[in-house]
């Protein structure tokens, strides 16, 4: 069953990537490099305001999926939504952010906030089908809503990116509601201190290392923009973009071990689940690793236009840290569904201040190729971390980087039961 719900979630997961790189493309064709640095900006602090929301509608809500009443967390999460995507976003206003993209700024940041409560019960409650349902369809209407809107209602602006984000969200966010909801009772709606504080608790600790961590992933854009400008930002955020969509590939698989891990009860399972589900995304990522290798420079300008001529050194560059991280977050998905949370603050710490110290050392010399080197060398040391804490708190030999012949028969005759049933909905 847990080899089914990877490779569906794999699957899931690698539509994602094709419909991700048809936005970068459409968007970098459209809009050109600024236009690609003005979402990305708008896109990061959208992330970071999630941080903050998510301490109740993230790994919170599905954490305690199944110890608390499903109406006893929608209370909290959305009314949290609420709160943090429209006040975060009005601080933005006060310190860098375009006026002009304020409001698209908090609808996206509420919207997200309310899907991500009912996509993170999915995931709690080990409905892996409905959440890849839904992480396929943000990337599908968002193309659908962007080319309605710009070739029907003729809206060229870039705002009309996050317009149709907006629709997007608020379309899956209403369908997702009457599906959560149909089975609840009115009368459990109602506020609870404990759940709140456990809620809480858990949710902020967790939240803590996961905004840290994103730091490490995004405040290179706000130093690059400093240092180099909105255009440079542009650029660079194309191996970003790649990098990420790589990453829902294996974090297809994290879901489905942290669904696992959350529910298990026995802690050597959950290692073993671990190790497993290591030497799958360390076969996944060599891979894809390698197919960026091979593809020529002209392909990436082909694609993207002439001003991302440099997309071919980006990704050589990022390549040894989007291999460490895509393979170590296995690790700290285990840790987060064990509760063990302090692991996680530390290694995001780490390649915080590694970031920070480096980029204003090495950005303003070298720009683009400066912040690449900065972003892996943070990425490698906080994978580095991960790897030695888990290791040295678990038994391990060379076996457990090798496939075993039942890991192998099973995932091979998932593959044909997916076959087969493609063919009779054929």
């Amino acid at each position: 069953m847990k080899q089914l719900k990877v490779v569906q979630t794999f699957l899931s997961r690698f539509l994602i990537l094709i419909l991700s790189f048809g936005l970068v493309i459409f968007s970098t064709n459209m809009w050109g490099s600024e236009g690609k640095g003005t979402i990305s900006i708008v896109i990061a602090n959208v992330a970071i305001v999630s941080f903050f929301s998510s301490i109740f509608s993230g790994s919170s809500a599905s954490y305690f999926a199944s110890k608390f009443k499903i109406e006893q967390i929608l209370s909290y999460s959305y009314l949290w939504s609420f709160a943090t995507g429209f006040t975060i976003p009005l601080i933005f206003s006060f310190t860098s952010i375009d006026h002009h993209f304020l409001f698209y700024l908090i609808a996206i940041s509420i919207l997200s906030s309310l899907l991500a409560t009912n996509v993170s019960l999915f995931v709690g409650t080990q409905n892996i089908k409905l959440f890849n349902l839904y992480t396929v369809l943000q990337q599908l209407l968002h193309v659908v809503f962007l080319a309605v809107l710009i070739y029907f209602a003729d809206i060229k602006d870039v705002s009309v990116y996050f317009l149709a984000q907006i629709f997007c969200l608020a379309v899956l966010f209403l369908i997702s509601f009457y599906q959560i909801t149909k089975k609840c009772r009115f009368s459990d709606f109602k506020f609870s201190a404990s759940v709140f504080r456990s809620m809480f608790e858990y949710g902020w600790k967790t939240q803590l290392s996961a905004f840290i961590q994103f730091l490490n992933y995004r405040l290179s854009f706000y130093f690059l923009e400093y240092f180099q400008g909105i255009t440079a930002v542009g650029i660079f955020s194309i191996g970003i973009t790649f990098s990420e969509a790589i990453w829902t590939i294996t974090r297809s698989i994290a879901v489905v071990l942290y669904s696992e891990v959350v529910n298990s009860k026995s802690l050597q399972e959950s290692v073993e689940k671990t190790k497993s589900s290591l030497r799958l995304s360390v076969l996944l990522m060599f891979v894809f690793i390698c197919g960026i290798i091979i593809i020529p420079a002209q392909v990436y300008k082909m694609i993207f236009g002439s001003e991302f001529g440099e997309t071919k050194l980006i990704m050589l560059l990022l390549s040894p840290g989007i291999f460490a991280i895509a393979v170590s977050d296995m690790i700290g998905y285990f840790f987060s569904g064990i509760r063990e949370l302090r692991i996680l603050n530390i290694k995001s710490i780490v390649g915080l201040i590694i970031t920070v110290l480096l980029s204003f050392l090495v950005i303003p010399k070298w720009g683009i190729v400066g912040v690449c080197m900065v972003t892996t060398t943070s990425y490698c040391a906080s994978a580095t971390i991960l790897f030695w804490t888990f290791y040295r708190t678990n038994d391990f030999s060379f076996k457990d980087f090798m496939f075993s012949k039942n890991e192998i028969m099973f995932f091979w005759r998932d593959l044909k039961i997916i076959s087969k049933f493609r063919k009779v909905k054929k």
